[in-house]
């Protein structure tokens, strides 16, 4: 039964989702009157493909990198993402973050690592919207499907972004389309890691591997699938439900913040026009 979930995280034609990607970051870019993207590049292999793809559809004088380490982020995640930054030949900056986050808590020595990394987070995503501004572009999202469906990122932090132009991959597709693009096969190969303390791996925070969390994910999302059927298909009970809670749990996570209406026209429920709506 499984095979049905594999074959729906399949990607049949990766030179048609190369493409899409690329104009879709192009026209949204376009529309917005931009011609430039920033781009957050960890050393990891989400914001790699996502910087592949800014430049296959903006060449590389229109994509900026930007790499933030903090005194605990790994070598590897540094050289790797010079790494992408060289491959790729775009304009690059290295902004160590130590000194903004440490004079941040040096008044609150009592933050356990979870605060700080959620710190870390939005002080990189702070820089990259200053660097948007800075170069007159928008800022280019690095987030995949399974992240977004479970809530495992920091809200206004690596979720935030201008356009996101990997947000319906599932990281197992993330690693598909990564290795067609030729993202260097270090990055696509090596262990996911926010990396936001030493020894942290994404799979060891999520409790599962991202292959078995994906099958879950394209079953009960994309299938539509019951708690039952996904159990029926061989997946543990205590994994299905612990997915299940996380996409329940990180819903707000997925919406903008919510207005109360008081007016006949509120932004988020009457005045629901697109951006390019024209009039």
């Amino acid at each position: 039964m499984r095979f049905k979930l594999e074959k729906a995280l399949e990607i049949k034609d990766k030179e048609f989702i190369k493409n899409a990607l690329a104009r879709f970051i192009k026209e949204e870019v376009e529309k917005a009157g931009f011609r430039k993207v920033v781009v957050g590049i960890s050393g990891g292999v989400d914001s790699a493909l996502s910087a592949f793809l800014g430049v296959e559809a903006l060449g590389r004088e229109n994509v900026i990198g930007i790499s933030m380490p903090y005194r605990t982020s790994s070598k590897e995640s540094i050289e790797d993402a010079r790494t992408v930054a060289e491959v790729l030949g775009i304009e690059f900056y290295e902004i160590d973050i130590t000194p903004q986050i440490d004079a941040y808590y040096e008044k609150l020595p009592e933050a356990d690592r979870i605060r700080k990394g959620n710190k870390m987070a939005r002080e990189r995503m702070s820089i990259l919207y200053d660097f948007a501004h800075w170069k007159n572009g928008l800022v280019l999202g690095t987030s995949n499907k399974s992240e977004i469906f479970i809530g495992y990122s920091t809200r206004w932090g690596d979720s935030a972004h201008d356009i996101n132009p990997i947000g319906d991959l599932y990281k197992t597709q993330v690693w598909e389309m990564a290795e067609f693009v030729g993202v260097p096969e270090k990055i696509v190969r090596k262990k996911p890691s926010a990396d936001l303390w030493p020894g942290q791996t994404d799979e060891g925070e999520i409790g599962i591997t991202y292959r078995e969390l994906d099958l879950i994910l394209v079953g009960y999302v994309d299938l539509r699938l019951r708690k039952e059927d996904l159990v029926s298909y061989g997946f543990e009970e205590k994994k299905v439900e612990r997915v299940l809670s996380m996409v329940k749990g990180s819903q707000y996570k997925r919406k903008l913040p919510i207005i109360c209406k008081i007016s006949q026209r509120t932004a988020d429920k009457d005045f629901l026009y697109l951006r390019d709506w024209g009039l």
